[in-house]
């Protein structure tokens, strides 16, 4: 089954009082256009997610987010242990050296001491944390699989709708080319009958006939058509990566219904010819998403 280029997949985890959220949103492009927004956390690790992402997103344009959320817990500012326990010994060293009591309550004089607390956090990578991070990602690679499988399964199904479009005013154009032989050789009659005084060859006027009919035949356009109507639908079934084979398809399709327009010579058959075109342009637009 096709797969679309269009998608979104989103996944989110828990480590250490941190949300971790990881997103990919993606469109259609010819190769794969990666973009990324990486907490700087993780960033050390930025080739490492573009290995993990072009190995599951064959094409598309790609733009990959991967962010953390602080609970209130670890939000808040951090009370550095070594630096109150450094002031304390401070203020007890000075107290005896100068014969000064110690102040009853060391947290209210201590907490109004510079860099007590800080809300800077120097924070290492560990491998156990990259490991959570890594499984997020492969979640939300996987969301974005699901969701292209489930629009290629909707392009598929529009797909096979214009087809079926195509295939069913291709045999609509046979009544049409039955009955402008018959009317071709009425008209060729009749414009020599005009001409008085003149004579010809009903020999000739046979070969001119088949001749003109020839030039007009769509016989082998509409085989060609139906050829490259079979393979598409082929191809279809083929599974990912067929995108680009479908587009080639679509023009050769294109090609033989231009040829069949341009060798109509009745309105009704070019109406005709105009609504295939049209179902073929709405295959064109959507092959662009296909991966």
């Amino acid at each position: 089954m096709i797969q679309s280029m269009t998608g979104f997949g989103k996944a989110d985890a828990q480590y250490n009082g941190k949300k971790i959220h990881v997103e990919l949103r993606s469109l259609n492009s010819k190769s794969l256009d990666l973009s990324t927004r990486i907490a700087s956390l993780y960033r050390e690790k930025e080739m490492e997610v573009r290995k993990q992402i072009a190995a599951s997103v064959e094409r598309g344009k790609v733009d990959f987010s991967l962010w953390v959320e602080r609970t209130e817990a670890t939000a808040c500012a951090q009370i550095s242990e070594q630096v109150v326990a450094a002031y304390i010994e401070q203020i007890r060293t000075v107290s005896h050296n100068l014969g000064l009591a110690e102040p009853q309550n060391y947290w209210e004089v201590v907490m109004r001491l510079p860099e007590v607390t800080s809300s800077a956090v120097v924070e290492e990578l560990t491998e156990e944390e990259w490991s959570v991070v890594s499984q997020t990602i492969d979640a939300a690679l996987k969301a974005l699989a699901d969701y292209r499988a489930e629009e290629g399964r909707a392009l598929e199904a529009k797909f096979r709708e214009k087809l079926d479009n195509i295939e069913r005013l291709a045999a609509e154009l046979v009544p049409y080319e039955e009955s402008r032989v018959q009317k071709i050789r009425q008209n060729l009659e009749d414009a020599l009958a005009n001409l008085k005084g003149v004579d010809y060859d009903r020999g000739r006027l046979e070969q001119e006939l088949i001749y003109y009919i020839e030039k007009l035949d769509i016989n082998e356009e509409k085989q060609r058509l139906a050829q490259h109507l079979k393979y598409f639908r082929e191809t279809l079934d083929n599974g990912v990566g067929q995108g680009k084979k479908l587009g080639f398809i679509a023009q050769e399709m294109g090609r033989e219904i231009n040829t069949t327009g341009s060798k109509s010579n009745q309105a009704e058959m070019q109406n005709i010819v105009v609504g295939m075109k049209d179902e073929l342009e709405q295959i064109k637009e959507q092959v662009l998403n296909v991966l």
